[in-house]
């Protein structure tokens, strides 16, 4: 599910061999301080949560480099978010989605709702989550101000496009609900685990087996 990007501008060597904002190769010194940035903002983010203090300039110090590092490195904070949400997916699949395309559509229906919560509940699932909270809310500003930022975060959206399709293949799905649910989940689950570290009365498994078994009953073919 990874795809190539152009979060960060890659040297002759292709796909894994980076180099910094102005196209030049990073000699190992060089690529030593980009882990070490990147390595920074992840941590970051993942302990922050919604709404974390987390900033370029702030994980530029936690690091132990200057500003003009991070721009020499990345261009700026688009470059560098984006550099982070690229290494985030190539840590691996966020969703697990191994297995899921078997069984009906409830047994598949409440693998997915566990899979989007452990995502979730990942490092990369906390970072991503953290990075957003942080960004424009509104998809044109968002868009011009982060460019590349914006590119990766679609990167993340196609891979979900991609796996939620896989996990029906075989069945017989209406696929305008199949479309509409797809917006819906990635919603619903997060507010259930958000719900969990709130004062509550609600019994979060509970609810998790009810989202699973109505998003089913609202799948499953008609008689």
């Amino acid at each position: 599910m990874i795809e190539s990007s152009t979060a960060q501008p890659k040297g002759p060597a292709g796909r894994g061999a980076p180099v910094n904002a102005r196209g030049a190769p990073l000699n190992r010194r060089g690529l030593e301080t980009r882990a070490r940035v990147i390595r920074t903002a992840i941590a970051m983010l993942a302990a922050g949560g919604d709404g974390c203090e987390a900033s370029a300039n702030l994980v530029a110090k936690r690091a132990g480099v200057t500003w003009g590092t991070v721009q020499h490195q990345f261009g700026g904070v688009d470059g560098l978010w984006a550099a982070v949400l690229e290494e985030l997916a190539g840590q691996g699949d966020m969703l697990p989605w191994k297995d899921m395309d078997d069984g009906s559509v409830a047994e598949r229906m409440s693998r997915i709702v566990d899979a989007l919560w452990s995502g979730l509940d990942s490092t990369p699932g906390r970072a991503v989550a953290a990075l957003r909270s942080l960004l424009p809310r509104d998809t044109a500003e968002f868009t011009e101000a982060y460019p590349r930022t914006a590119e990766q975060l679609a990167l993340w959206d196609r891979r979900w496009r991609r796996a939620y399709a896989r996990a029906f293949r075989g069945l017989v799905v209406d696929a305008y609900r199949l479309e509409r649910v797809r917006h819906l989940l990635p919603a619903a689950v997060r507010g259930l685990y958000l719900e969990q570290h709130l004062s509550t009365w609600a019994d979060i498994d509970d609810a998790r087996a009810v989202l699973a078994e109505s998003i089913a009953g609202y799948l499953e073919p008609r008689p």
